[in-house]
């Protein structure tokens, strides 16, 4: 018989603990890999060539606070601006408060020339630029409503006093976040009676060169002022606002270290229990001519086995779950999308390929302490 053949026969010498083992070992790695995409999906989005040229400008206090909207004529004149977007949350109601999905009030003519990333069709743009109570919608919010091109909607204000009544005209792909709809400033203001406040500006730079100089020269413009701002990143505009969630590493770390605590338990039992039944075989296996060295290589082997099989289901399951789920069905426009990276995937696998070698280790090597007349004399 092979080396391997041997280390397979003792792994499936008991089927039942064999499946016990693997389905614990596949459930924890299931729960581990899925974690990890939801903490990238939440602290770490992506970004692209397009969004590092984008920079968002808000009030230095909160975002709860609100910028002066003419202001947007002082940032348009800078060196290295190429367009600039006044871009305010308005937090509406659609029909239930289930019903989430973010909505912003824009100007329409200059949006698209900031999320130059984003495909609409030319005619759809241009009915939206020319119609003050048009609005243009994501792709993933026009399918998960149903909506048509034409279709009246209203917006129940939550934190806004007002009520806008729009009217689809399109829908866009790409972009920052398809399951976003944005409306005219101008229609807000009209409805508000013309605040003249905004609550950010979202600035696309001529160049990735400009964007460090053009961020300073924001704030030293607003310096002083009643409304002084920070201005920073896409990027790093999305995971501050991220942070508001919470400590999301701190609790998904915990989470995780309990998933990796019970995977050494599982597989530590488990070879610890195989150990204890075969020491006889052991004794049996240094008595003909194998080194110790070599016993605990068999041992580890097993083991290894067992942790990379259940790891191997537990990703391919957590691959095929993220694959088939539409999260930002499931979680009602919350979560929007979610990849599992090859680096997602090879950590999850080096954690299990690690602990499923340290988690028998102590039962191997305590396994050729003991000597060949001790194991022999042990009864079954």
């Amino acid at each position: 018989m092979s080396i391997p053949g041997f280390i397979l026969r003792n792994a499936l010498r008991n089927k039942r603990r064999l499946a016990l083992t693997v389905s614990s070992v596949a459930l924890s790695l299931f729960l581990l890999t899925a974690l990890q995409v939801v903490l990238r999906g939440l602290t770490d989005p992506t970004s692209t060539d397009e969004a590092a040229l984008r920079i968002v400008v808000r009030h230095k206090v909160s975002l709860a606070n609100m910028l002066f909207a003419k202001n947007k004529s002082r940032i348009e004149r800078m060196p290295g601006v190429k367009a600039c977007t006044k871009l305010l949350w308005f937090g509406g109601i659609y029909q239930d408060e289930k019903n989430f999905f973010p909505q912003f009030a824009c100007d329409a003519g200059d949006l698209f020339k900031v999320m130059t990333d984003a495909q609409i069709d030319a005619t759809d743009l241009d009915h939206f630029i020319r119609t003050r109570t048009a609005c243009v919608v994501g792709r993933k919010t026009m399918e998960r409503f149903h909506w048509r091109r034409g279709q009246k909607i209203t917006l129940m204000g939550a934190m806004w006093p007002c009520n806008p009544e729009l009217e689809v005209v399109g829908a866009f792909t790409g972009g920052v976040d398809e399951s976003s709809l944005y409306f005219h400033h101008e229609y807000f203001d009209e409805l508000l009676g013309t605040p003249g406040i905004t609550g950010l500006f979202w600035v696309r730079a001529e160049s990735a060169q400009a964007v460090p100089g053009l961020i300073e020269r924001i704030d030293a413009e607003f310096a002083n002022s009643d409304a002084e701002t920070i201005t920073e990143t896409e990027h790093a505009f999305q995971i501050g606002f991220a942070s508001l969630l919470g400590n999301l590493k701190l609790l998904v770390g915990s989470i995780s270290t309990v998933i990796v605590f019970t995977l050494v338990l599982v597989t530590g039992g488990t070879m610890s229990m195989a150990v204890r039944e075969r020491v006889r075989e052991i004794a049996i296996l240094k008595a003909i001519g194998f080194g110790g060295s070599q016993v605990v290589a068999l041992i580890l082997a097993e083991s290894f086995g067992l942790a990379m099989t259940g790891a191997l289901l537990g990703c391919a399951g957590a691959w095929a779950a993220l694959r088939a789920v539409d999260l930002y069905k499931v979680s009602r426009g919350l979560f929007v999308n979610f990849d599992l990276t090859p680096q997602i995937l090879a950590r999850s696998l080096a954690v299990a390929a690690l602990l499923g070698l340290l988690s028998c280790l102590l039962p191997a090597l305590s396994s050729v302490k003991r000597s060949v007349v001790d194991g022999l004399r042990t009864v079954d």
